[in-house]
């Protein structure tokens, strides 16, 4: 009796460990995985260097059945007492899944696949569901435009439905009553504040010209004038091109989403709108134009009639020119014909 309890005593005492050195060393510990088995994970990461005491320490403990599945880091050196809480209490790593503003369903799905460990294929088909936005509660049409851009951490392995819905909710705080007040001034409906923010993210290169970029597009509405917005027309297309010709527009003329062929807004987002995107579109600039062409340096030329529009046209054509085309895509800037204006 004497001498178990002396090396119960013992073994507490090495529990102790001393002072973890060097950076934390990742470790997976799989499922069904036995006690021997994530002590020899252990000993082949430097993490435990006496494998017999740790055993005889984590049964003491009684938590050789509690040891959990999952991705962990520790470092050389970790008290065993830490390095079982951990295991026991199933405190694995969430790794970072970023989102970036602006980008497409299509564009996430290899990163929700990789947080989730399932198929692209089974997360592509989940996501484009033409009835996902009923179910998340989102306006829709779809989840386009739902899954809001930030850095999100996951324990790999988390199900679909928990990575949507941190997702959505993220999309759903960002309308507090002070910004769903601003809606109604400007005219426009949730889903049509996301549609048009959507657009103006794709278009700005530069933050502080979102509330002018969104002025444009808002004063086009009001006009009923088409918003000519070449990144729906790309959406149409199915993707980005460094250059959008007239016969590219023509080849989409009946898709909902070719705001040269139909006026007013798209039928959704064409992406994911970050919170400036947004906010541009709650607050837009007080300016009357009603045309802008972009410079080399992503900035662009405003302007308020067609003919000013065809001149920074011409402007910014040149200024193009002199950029290295192999080193800078250039958009289109082809002068537009009669009755369209362009971007």
């Amino acid at each position: 009796m004497k001498r178990a309890a002396r090396l119960t005593a013992l073994l507490l005492l090495v529990a102790c460990g001393g002072e973890p050195t060097g950076e934390p060393l990742q470790l997976t510990v799989p499922r069904g995985a036995s006690l021997h088995d994530v002590t020899d994970t252990l000993v082949a990461r430097g993490i435990v260097d006496r494998p017999p005491l740790f055993r005889a320490y984590v049964r003491i403990r009684r938590a050789d059945r509690s040891l959990k599945a999952g991705i962990y880091r520790f470092r050389q050196g970790e008290a065993w007492a830490n390095v079982v809480d951990v295991l026991s209490e199933g405190r694995v790593v969430a790794l970072p899944m970023t989102i970036p503003e602006g980008w497409r369903l299509t564009q996430m799905v290899e990163r929700i696949a990789e947080a989730t460990g399932l198929p692209a294929d089974t997360v592509q088909a989940r996501l484009l569901s033409d009835s996902a936005h009923v179910r998340w509660q989102v306006p829709g049409p779809g989840l386009e435009g739902y899954l809001f851009p930030d850095t999100y951490r996951f324990t790999p392995g988390t199900s679909f439905d928990v990575v949507v819905r941190t997702m959505t909710d993220r999309y759903k705080r960002y309308w507090t009553p002070e910004r769903r007040a601003r809606l109604d001034p400007i005219g426009l409906s949730e889903q049509e504040a996301v549609t048009l923010a959507a657009i103006v993210q794709a278009e700005a290169r530069q933050v502080e010209e979102m509330p002018t970029i969104a002025a444009v597009y808002l004063n086009r509405v009001r006009r009923s004038y088409p918003l000519q917005a070449d990144p729906t027309v790309l959406y149409a297309l199915g993707g980005y091109r460094a250059r959008l010709l007239f016969a590219a527009i023509d080849s989409v003329a009946d898709h909902p989403y070719n705001t040269y062929a139909h006026a007013g807004l798209p039928p959704g987002p064409i992406g994911a709108p970050g919170e400036a995107a947004l906010n541009a579109v709650l607050a837009p600039a007080d300016a009357d134009f009603m045309y802008f062409v972009a410079r080399p340096d992503g900035s662009h030329i405003f302007t308020r009639t067609l003919s000013e529009h065809n001149r920074a046209v011409a402007m910014a054509r040149r200024a193009w020119d002199s950029v290295e085309s192999a080193r800078v895509p250039r958009p289109a800037l082809d002068a537009p014909p009669a009755g369209r204006s362009g971007n």
